[in-house]
C-alpha cells in the first residue's frame, strides 16, 4: 500500500473537535492570534457525544443557586472525593460559557420574562438538535483556525519529557501525519466499548456513549507516562430499555418517580437519592425479584407527552420512533429502565488527567479538558466548555514564540514505522472483531459488567489481567487492509490500555464508595476512615504504580510540578 509522510507546526494543536476542543479553539482565535489544528476522528460537523444532539444544559447556576452550592452538590453526589478546586472553577463560568453558545445560535426555550426554562436546579431546557453544527460553523469562521478531518492521532510525540505535538494517520488520504505544537490539547472522549452492552452480537455499539470514544486520549496519556486518577470510579447511566435513551428528561421534566413491578416507588429503600443509588436501587430491585423497573409516567397529561416525544427527536430520536411504532407514548404506558454497561468518563465521573487548575497535565506543555480531564465529575456541555476556556486563557498567558523542538528524521521514521507494520503484517492471524468481542465478555464477566451486576472481586480481576495480557498480543498479529481498519485496529489498542489501569484502580480502592460504579464485593462498604483520597496511576516500564493523594478543597490552590 502506498502512503505519504507529512509534517506541520503549528502554535496550539487540540485533538479532539468535541464540545471542549471546539470551545477552547475559539477562546484561543477570539483572544490572541495563536494558530490553531484541531485534529478531528471524524468530522467535527456531528463527531464526539453531541453529534446526536442535547435537549437540556444540564449544568447550569438557575435562581437561588450559587457556584458554592454547585460544588456542594457535586461533592455530595459524588461521595466527597472530587477535586473541589476544578469543580468550583467550571462553577463559575457555567452561565458565562451558557450565554456564549446562545449568543452562537442555539435556541433556549425562554418564558413569557425572557428568561430560561428550569427543567431543575441546576438545569435549563433548549432546542440542541444542532448544537454540534451551531460549535462548527462558528469554527469555519475563524481563519487562524484550521481543521483536519477524519485525522486519527495515534500517539503524542514526546522529547525530553515534554509533549511537542502529536502524530497519526489520514483516514481518507492515506497519509501518514506528524503535527509538531508549542502546545497541545488532549480534548478526545472518554471510553465506551470496554465492557459488553445490554445489546450485544449486532447491536453491540448501540449504547449510550458515543461508540467512537474509545479511550484514545486516556490511552495517549498512559503511555507517555502522565498522571491518571479515579478511573475506579466508572459510570453507569440508569437508561430506557433497548433505546438506552436518556432518563432525566423524565425524571426531572415531568417529575415521576422509579417504581418496581407492583407499583411500589423503592428509591427509599436504599438510602438517599443520588445518581449511582438511583441505579443501586434499580439493581437490587431486580435481584430481589421485583422488577422489572419503571418510570411511573402512565397517566401524565397529552401536553406533556407532546414535549417528551419533542425532547427525545431532540437528543434520543428511536425513543420517539419506538412510542410511534407501537401506537404508544409515556401517557399509556410506564417506561422500563435499566443499566447500561461502565463507561470511562470524566464528563459525568471523575476520572481522566490528573491536572492542576489551568489543566495543566503532568507532561510539559499538555494541557487536558472536558472528559479526559479527572477529577471534576458532572461538568456536562458547559463544564466543557469552561475548561476549554479555561486551558486557552492559560495558554495565551504562558505562550513563548520561541523555536519549536522536533523529532530527528529517524525517529520520526520508527514512530511512523510502529503504524505501517499493521499494513505490512503478511497476514491476519486473529480479527478485530474477536478482540473487541473478547475484551467486552472478559471486562463484563471478570471486572464488574451487566452480568455481574456490576460486582467485582479480587480474584475476578486477577482473572482479566490475565486475559487482557493475551488480548495485548493478540494485537500484535492484526493486519489493515485499509486505513479504515487500521483506526480499528488502534480503537481496540487504546481500550485495552484503560481497561488495564481500570483493574489497577479497581484493585487499589479498598472499599466500596460508589454503588455499581465500583461495587467491591471484598471490601463492601464505604470505609471514610482510609479512602476519603484519590487513587491516582502512573504508567512506567510497563507496569501501572499506584499513587494514592490527599483530597483537595476549593479554597485551595493545587499545581503539581510537570
Amino acid at each position: 500500500m502506498n502512503y505519504k509522510n507529512k509534517t506541520c507546526e503549528i502554535d496550539v494543536l487540540i485533538v479532539g473537535g468535541g464540545t471542549a476542543g471546539c470551545f477552547c479553539a475559539l477562546t484561543l482565535a477570539e483572544n490572541s492570534g495563536l494558530k490553531v489544528i484541531i485534529a478531528e476522528k471524524a468530522n467535527i460537523k456531528r463527531s464526539g457525544c453531541l453529534a446526536a444532539g442535547i435537549n437540556a444544559i444540564n449544568a447550569y447556576i438557575n435562581p437561588g443557586e450559587t457556584p458554592e452550592s454547585f460544588v456542594e452538590y457535586v461533592k455530595n453526589d459524588s461521595e466527597q472525593v472530587i477535586r473541589e478546586d476544578l469543580v468550583y472553577s467550571i462553577a463559575k463560568k457555567l452561565n458565562k460559557t451558557t450565554e456564549k453558545i446562545e449568543q452562537l445560535g442555539l435556541p433556549f426555550l425562554k418564558d413569557d420574562h425572557g428568561n430560561y426554562v428550569q427543567r431543575g436546579k441546576r438545569s435549563i431546557k433548549i432546542n440542541g438538535e444542532n448544537i454540534k453544527p451551531i460549535l462548527a460553523g462558528a469554527i469555519e469562521k475563524k481563519p487562524s483556525i484550521t481543521v483536519i478531518n477524519k485525522l486519527n492521532i495515534v500517539d503524542y510525540l514526546v522529547k525530553d519529557n515534554k509533549i511537542i505535538g502529536a502524530y497519526g494517520f489520514s483516514i481518507e488520504d492515506r497519509e501518514l501525519i506528524a503535527i509538531y505544537a508549542r502546545h497541545t490539547v488532549c480534548a478526545t472522549g472518554g471510553t465506551s466499548g470496554l465492557y459488553k452492552p445490554n445489546n450485544p452480537n449486532l447491536s453491540r455499539h448501540k449504547m449510550w456513549y458515543s461508540p467512537f470514544n474509545t479511550g484514545a486520549g486516556y490511552a495517549m496519556g498512559i503511555r507517555a507516562g502522565a498522571e491518571m486518577t479515579s478511573f475506579e470510579m466508572r459510570f453507569i447511566a440508569l437508561r430506557c430499555k433497548d433505546t438506552i435513551a436518556p432518563t432525566g428528561t423524565i425524571a426531572h421534566g415531568v417529575k415521576v418517580p422509579q417504581i418496581n413491578s407492583k407499583g411500589e416507588e423503592y428509591i427509599h429503600k436504599y438510602g438517599k437519592p443520588s445518581t449511582h443509588m438511583r441505579l443501586y436501587a434499580t439493581v437490587q430491585e431486580n435481584k430481589a425479584g421485583n422488577g422489572p423497573c419503571y418510570l411511573k409516567t402512565k397517566g401524565i397529561s397529552k401536553d406533556q407527552q407532546e414535549e417528551l416525544f419533542k425532547a427525545y427527536l431532540n437528543m434520543a430520536p428511536s425513543h420517539t420512533l419506538k412510542w410511534l411504532e407501537n401506537n404508544s407514548g409515556p401517557a399509556s404506558e410506564n417506561i422500563e429502565i435499566e443499566g447500561t454497561e461502565p463507561y470511562i468518563t470524566g464528563g459525568h465521573s471523575a476520572c481522566g488527567y490528573w491536572v492542576d487548575i489551568n489543566r495543566k497535565t503532568t507532561l510539559k506543555n499538555l494541557y487536558a479538558i472536558g472528559d479526559v480531564a479527572g477529577g471534576s465529575p458532572k461538568k456536562y456541555v458547559t463544564g466543557c466548555f469552561a475548561e476549554g476556556e479555561i486551558a486557552a486563557l492559560s495558554i495565551i498567558k504562558e505562550f513563548k514564540h520561541d523555536r519549536t523542538e522536533k523529532l530527528t528524521e529517524q525517529e520520526l521514521k520508527e514512530k511512523f514505522s510502529g503504524i505501517t507494520k499493521f499494513l505490512e503484517n503478511s497476514k491476519n492471524t486473529c480479527s478485530i472483531n474477536l478482540i473487541e468481542k473478547t475484551l467486552q465478555e472478559t471486562m463484563d464477566k471478570f471486572a464488574g459488567g451487566i452480568s455481574e451486576h456490576y460486582e467485582y472481586s479480587k480474584n475476578r480481576l486477577e482473572l482479566a489481567k490475565s486475559e487482557l495480557k493475551t488480548l495485548f498480543e493478540l494485537t500484535n498479529g492484526l493486519k489493515a487492509g485499509n486505513f479504515h481498519e487500521l483506526m480499528l485496529i488502534y480503537e481496540i489498542i487504546d481500550r485495552l490500555y484503560v481497561g488495564k489501569v481500570l483493574i489497577e484502580h479497581l484493585l487499589a480502592r479498598q472499599e466500596t464508595r460508589w454503588r455499581c460504579y465500583q461495587e467491591n464485593t471484598d471490601f463492601p462498604k464505604k470505609d471514610d476512615k482510609n479512602w476519603l483520597k484519590y487513587v491516582n496511576s502512573k504508567y512506567e516500564n510497563g507496569e501501572i504504580k499506584i499513587i494514592v493523594r490527599n483530597l483537595v478543597k476549593k479554597d485551595e490552590n493545587y499545581e503539581h510540578s510537570n
